[in-house]
């Protein structure tokens, strides 16, 4: 037996997820009208579109600069999508905002794993290696992968806990605009200065 899905169970989860309303209610109906199933019915979904959206052009986008409360903080950011039409949405707007905000906060260094030079990677081994000198051979492997993912959820921005919601990773929040937007959106580049640095 099946639960009816309402208008205002659809709203809720569409608020939740930022989805469109037809895939909320598919994502509700297939999970028997559990939210917490739906979303992450929708989440998988989103991960999925991004995938097939992931190899497109994105020769459009914006420059998006934010400057902290006392000026001691500020960073420009280009994000780009494949439209000029999504450039000029508010949502990606708000994006763009939001991962301006969360690199101001959080500080990273890179954008991605691949960015990171191979020399601060060989580095990062070593320490760890160093660190689990004594361990069976398994265990120091383990030690080793566990260390480098936490150094790179520490400096490459797609990896790190968006400061807004520490549940989602940014490059969650990216999927998550990919599916909603139905473009490729790719963080390009950010610099970030602070007084003293």
């Amino acid at each position: 037996m099946s639960n009816v899905i309402t208008a205002k169970m659809v709203g809720a989860l569409r608020g939740k997820t930022g989805a469109g309303l037809m895939d909320c209610k598919k994502a509700l109906t297939e999970a028997n009208g559990d939210e917490a199933q739906a979303e992450i019915i929708l989440r998988k979904k989103g991960i999925s579109q991004a995938a097939k959206k992931a190899g497109r052009a994105t020769s459009e986008g914006l420059i998006e600069s934010y400057i902290h409360l006392g000026g001691k903080v500020g960073v420009m950011l280009e994000l780009n999508c494949e439209t000029d039409f999504v450039a000029k949405t508010d949502d990606f707007k708000g994006l763009c905002r939001d991962i301006c905000l969360h690199i101001a906060a959080a500080n990273p260094t890179y954008v991605k794993r691949e960015d990171v030079p191979e020399e601060d990677i060989k580095k990062e081994q070593e320490i760890a290696v160093a660190q689990a000198e004594g361990k069976p051979a398994p265990a120091v492997q383990q030690i080793v992968e566990g260390k480098l993912n936490k150094y790179y959820s520490t400096i490459c921005l797609l990896e790190q806990s968006f400061v807004k919601n520490a549940d989602q990773t940014i490059n969650d929040l990216l999927t998550s605009k990919i599916s909603a937007l139905g473009e490729n959106l790719v963080i390009h580049r950010f610099v970030r200065y602070q007084i003293g640095e």
